[in-house]
């Protein structure tokens, strides 16, 4: 049996393939670290609103 024309053909550590999988690696963490990012934006906000909720029912209690 013969590889699929294109897919084993390439040598795995060229130059060209080496940049290709790097820029998709650089790609896929910058996804990751602006989904992180959107996550802690929530959960601040999250935080914010519960330490003024806090507060305003410490001062309704007063």
């Amino acid at each position: 049996m013969f590889p699929l024309s294109g897919c084993c053909m390439s040598d795995p550590f060229s130059d060209e393939s080496r940049a290709r999988h790097q820029r998709r690696k650089l790609q896929m963490l910058k996804g990751w670290r602006d989904a992180v990012e959107r996550q802690l934006s929530a959960v601040n906000a999250a935080i914010g609103t519960l330490e003024s909720q806090m507060q305003r029912d410490g001062n309704a209690s007063s």
